[in-house]
């Protein structure tokens, strides 16, 4: 049987460890596609490029074009890697209403045997950018510390030096995603995602509509929100430097 769409329900955590103390949960939800089985065979419980309560668009991914699918396999194609030739799960925000703003999606591109073949995290910043760190080679798996440079700004309270420590984590109901960030001088941030999995119908889209009406235009606010905090706390502010060149980082 082909995978259908997933929603996690579950927390979004964040914790800084310097050079103030600062940390917050809030309770979320996303969603899980798996785009090569859905575009196979489209799935009637996921809204696509239209609007509604809970829906998915191509645009808001890659370099925003139609084919979000095309464009990662065109990715992966790039960057040599030619044996994702299985399932390819997109872990990512919903718009809400129509809005939506994504921190951070994953994809997840595996082999035919369901083993990894790459990981893309996608970032975004609230001025607009959008940079994507690829993770590939022969200790990618499920559970395993990956590491990757962090080259692209995301916050002005954090500079734009040092690494991400990857870790991912997937069983039959549930995922987990964390990201830390260690500067020069080692943990700033610890970061998670984390949910219980569901298959996606119109009755649980709907229960999590209701039950968190708010929850896309939340994270903008509660970013800015939390942003201020910082600023009270005096935790230095850092001017936005130019975007890497390259869209993509190895």
């Amino acid at each position: 049987m082909a995978p259908r769409p997933l929603l996690g329900t579950g927390v979004v955590r964040h914790r800084r460890l310097k050079p103030a103390g600062h940390a917050f949960e809030y309770p979320t939800y996303f969603l899980l596609l798996p785009l090569r089985s859905l575009r196979a065979q489209p799935d009637a419980a996921l809204v696509r490029n239209r609007f509604g309560l809970v829906a998915f668009h191509d645009a808001d991914h890659g370099e925003g074009g139609a084919d979000a699918l095309a464009w990662i396999e065109a990715l992966l194609q790039a960057e040599g890697i030619a044996d994702a030739d299985g399932e390819i799960w997109l872990h990512t925000y919903p718009r809400v209403l129509g809005y939506v703003f994504k921190p951070v999606s994953f994809w997840y591109c595996e082999r035919r045997d369901g083993s990894l073949a790459a990981i893309v995290a996608e970032v975004n910043n609230t001025f607009g950018e959008r940079h994507c760190y690829l993770l590939a080679g022969d200790e990618l798996q499920y559970g395993r510390e990956l590491r990757a440079q962090k080259v692209f700004h995301v916050s002005p309270f954090c500079r734009v030096e040092g690494q991400y420590r990857f870790r991912f984590m997937r069983t039959g109901e549930r995922t987990v995603a964390r990201v830390d960030h260690d500067d020069d001088e080692g943990p700033l941030l610890q970061t998670s995602v984390s949910g219980r999995l569901a298959p996606l119908t119109p009755a649980a889209a709907r229960a999590a509509f209701f039950g968190m009406p708010m929850m896309s235009f939340g994270v903008i606010v509660r970013i800015h929100w939390h942003a201020l905090q910082l600023w009270a706390k005096r935790v230095p502010f850092v001017s936005k430097p130019a975007a890497p060149q390259a869209f993509t980082t190895r």
